[in-house]
């Protein structure tokens, strides 16, 4: 007979999910209300006010879609592609190929652009196919590549896509919280991020925000969009909240009630706060994986403090590594994917995990694990 599970108790130190906070997990056990009941309405225009604010955007098109990352990456995709759209998509790592998987399934061309996995992208590269693709209609790229921990220059990526007489579209999951992301001021025009990362919220959300140029774009297309779930259209008659709240989906509503007390959380500590937690325990970090002779895989200058690739020392079994670690001290580190499987850890530090007593218990555990003293 199956039992209640208890899961145990790990210190989250992969590319995510991040260590959620008691404060946050209490939110999300709060009791479940109807999800047009009127006090939830207003409950999703506060929520969607602190997703402006963590977005830095005044994008009234600014709400939760009901899915992991990977979901606001479909959403925003699905809703600016048409058959026969041109997208440049910068391919830098697993999460830009995904893009390109995903703009061909919806009928789009998909021009790659491609740097090596571990490099920011290229800006002089992705200008030259501005360049040689005058018909392009989209660029899309990753702000923080999570498969390498590199990152990209989105202000300058999402200035030459306007230059170009495009719509710039930022992967953010693994930025949003721990490095800057300036929406407005960087003219970018749909971004998708998640909650599990530097938000340390649990996983089944993604915060998207589109320009009025996307939305403009989207009112103007000659096709349905292709997924009626995510149709932008249909899901703001439910959260935009004009004339009342129209009947899309069933929202998360306990999963919505954590991603609020994350945001209020981040609130009270301050964007600008976070972001300096996350570059001063990164080179704390960054000088204990010195001391145990561990290398980089980002060179410096194109490497995020949240999301940290570092290379296997000759001769050590990846596995065993990472299993003694999660076994015999509790915490989880990521391995490497595509090209780099067996050849990189990805040791994450972020939101929550964010903190020198991670990285002293990493610093302990690791070091025992590779037989340093």
């Amino acid at each position: 007979m199956s039992k209640s599970f208890h899961p145990p108790r790990r210190l989250l130190m992969g590319p995510g999910p991040s260590n959620v906070s008691q404060r946050v997990l209490d939110a999300t056990a709060r009791p479940t209300i109807g999800h047009l009941d009127p006090e939830f309405g207003a409950f999703m225009e506060d929520l969607k006010g602190l997703l402006q604010w963590v977005f830095r955007t005044e994008n009234r098109l600014t709400l939760p879609v009901s899915g992991p990352g990977t979901a606001g990456m479909e959403a925003c995709l699905a809703n600016l592609i048409e058959p026969g759209t041109k997208i440049l998509v910068c391919r830098n790592g697993a999460f830009g190929q995904r893009m390109v998987a995903m703009a061909e399934r919806m009928g789009a061309e998909a021009v790659a652009i491609d740097d090596e996995w571990g490099r920011a992208v290229d800006v002089e590269k992705v200008e030259a196919a501005l360049q040689a693709h005058p018909d392009a209609d989209l660029l899309a790229f990753v702000h923080a590549e999570t498969s390498t921990g590199a990152w990209s220059d989105a202000e300058s990526l999402a200035r030459l896509a306007r230059e170009h007489g495009c719509l710039s579209l930022m992967d953010c999951v693994t930025s949003l919280g721990g490095i800057p992301v300036e929406i407005d001021a960087w003219g970018v025009d749909a971004a998708w991020a998640g909650t599990q990362k530097c938000l340390s919220c649990p996983p089944g959300l993604s915060p998207v925000t589109l320009s009025e140029r996307a939305a403009q774009r989207i009112g103007e297309r000659k096709t349905p969009v292709q997924s009626w779930f995510m149709d932008f259209g249909l899901v703001m008659s439910y959260w935009g909240g004009e004339g009342g709240r129209s009947y899309h989906h069933t929202a998360p509503v306990n999963a919505l009630y954590g991603l609020h007390e994350s945001l209020l959380v981040l609130q009270g500590e301050g964007l600008e706060s976070a972001w300096q937690r996350h570059r001063d325990n990164h080179q704390a970090l960054a000088d204990v994986l010195a001391q145990l002779d561990l290398e980089f895989l980002v060179p410096e200058g194109e490497r995020l403090p949240q999301l940290n690739s570092v290379r296997l020392p000759e001769g050590v079994d990846d596995a065993a590594v990472r299993g003694e670690l999660l076994e015999s001290h509790g915490i989880e580190i990521g391995a490497g994917l595509g090209p780099l499987a067996g050849k990189v850890w990805r040791i994450g530090l972020m939101g929550e995990t964010c903190r020198v007593e991670s990285i002293d218990r990493l610093n302990t555990a690791l070091g025992q694990a590779l037989g340093i003293d």
